[in-house]
């Protein structure tokens, strides 16, 4: 079983200093930290900014080679955390074809914005992973904050090279 998510908002870890994607699901109750790459963060960030770059960055050659090739990407799916480190796959269609193809989250990420696919986690992994489920009625920002800072990335999937 799999579940939409979107990207919330890219943050610093404050202890580490890592950068940290916030995905946040589309019923907006459920909050899924994943470290990343300084690199990476970058790349999801230019696209979420919408800057453009005066040549094109490592996720925009993907998007251009599928584009010449006329396949795309269907979804990307976070499917896996294990080790502290998560795994997602990239799923293509090229004309009646598809492939999936493994992928590092933040990678997996950067392409879906520039794709405009969507991004999918599987319960395994949201029931894997220190996500935070929100009570709309009662949200309170500085909670989230505080849970946010409180995170330990050994606990929760730390990026790794």
């Amino acid at each position: 079983m799999e579940r939409e998510f979107k990207i919330k908002g890219l943050m610093m870890d404050p202890i580490t200093n890592s950068p940290i994607v916030i995905l946040q699901d589309a019923e907006k109750n459920t909050l899924l930290p994943i470290w990343v790459g300084i690199f990476e963060a970058n790349a999801i960030a230019l696209q979420i900014e919408r800057i453009d770059t005066p040549r094109p960055m490592t996720h925009d050659l993907l998007k251009n080679i599928l584009l010449q090739f006329e396949a795309e990407v269907e979804k990307i799916v976070v499917t896996e955390l294990r080790e502290n480190t998560f795994y997602a796959l990239i799923h293509l269609r090229h004309g009646q074809e598809r492939v999936t193809i493994d992928s590092r989250p933040s990678d997996a990420i950067a392409l879906a914005l520039r794709t405009d696919s969507p991004i999918f986690v599987t319960e395994e992994v949201i029931n894997n992973s220190r996500s935070i489920t929100l009570d709309k009625e009662n949200l309170d920002p500085e909670d989230v904050k505080k849970w946010l800072e409180n995170l330990n990335p050994d606990d929760l999937g730390k990026y790794k090279m």
